[in-house]
């Protein structure tokens, strides 16, 4: 199946005790890349990242989860009183020395580090399941967006495929006239060579037939229509496995046929049509690139 790395989705969710808003972004990464900011949620992170990855194989996966808890039974609230009775006795012991009183509201007590410590209780089973299940709904939302996105990457793929077929079709015609060519450059070296003078017809065959060998293209315009064949096929599946690595392979294997085709080309026309091709491949290059 053809699907795109990047995608975003945003969505909010109430329960009797608790709030969630939950933003997923995805973008291109060569593996599958977990990122998470927000609140602590201790090990339902871990069970949030693998219900991910079971939807998403590859790509930068970034988790924002903003969480409220307005309900009182969901936190408990510890007062370090030895540490508080410290505090105070010190406070105390100071004013006696410095002959002078020095209040301390309870609200700058409380504001000293672990005086008083507020810690959200660990979710009950029916918290997790809506955590995981509002999770999964906005992750739902990315992996239609990825899918929406890779539809239309895969109809942009067909159409370079089809124009590189076209190309290609032109190309083959153009190939058959290469032998001609060449024996007339042969024969036109030849002859400047010895002072016009003819050439042996039998040693002149012999190099035409050498060099047509050399700079037949037949085997790479061959490999072109398989491989060409495979992306289409790729691009038109249906299953749920990942093409992007693939069809990157598939990609830098066109361009190095092409780039062959083309050193071997002796018409400015093959090489043109060489050149077309090359072209074709690069958008598809850079096109999936961002496929998973």
């Amino acid at each position: 199946m053809i699907m795109s790395m990047t995608g975003f989705a945003e969505r909010s969710f109430d329960a009797p005790t608790m709030r969630l808003k939950i933003a997923i972004k995805s973008l291109n990464h060569r593996f599958f890349d977990w990122s998470y900011k927000g609140a602590a949620i201790g090990e339902a992170e871990n069970r949030l990242r693998s219900l991910c990855q079971e939807r998403l194989h590859r790509g930068r996966i970034e988790v924002v989860l903003d969480l409220h808890c307005p309900d009182p039974s969901s936190w408990d609230v510890a007062l370090n009183e030895g540490l508080l009775e410290k505090i105070l006795g010190a406070v105390e012991r100071a004013s006696s020395r410095l002959g002078r009183e020095m209040p301390m509201s309870a609200e700058t007590l409380l504001r000293i580090p672990q005086v008083l410590e507020l810690r959200r209780k660990d979710f009950s089973e029916a918290e997790t399941v809506f955590l995981e299940r509002s999770f999964l709904r906005t992750l739902e939302d990315v992996f239609k967006a990825r899918r929406k996105e890779g539809r239309q990457t895969a109809v942009q793929l067909q159409a370079h495929v089809q124009a590189i077929r076209k190309a290609v079709g032109r190309l083959e015609k153009k190939v058959r006239s290469q032998p001609k060519l060449v024996r007339q450059r042969l024969r036109r070296k030849v002859q400047e060579g010895n002072n016009r003078t003819s050439a042996s017809e039998g040693r002149l065959n012999e190099e035409v037939a050498y060099l047509a060998q050399r700079y037949d293209v037949s085997e790479e315009i061959h490999r072109l229509k398989v491989h060409l064949g495979t992306v289409l096929q790729l691009a038109r599946s249906t299953k749920g496995e990942p093409a992007g690595k693939m069809l990157d392979f598939l990609a830098q294997e066109l361009y190095r046929e092409a780039n062959t085709l083309n050193s071997k080309s002796q018409d400015i026309d093959v090489t043109k049509e060489g050149l077309v091709i090359k072209g074709e491949v690069e958008s598809i290059r850079q096109q999936v690139q961002n496929l998973e």
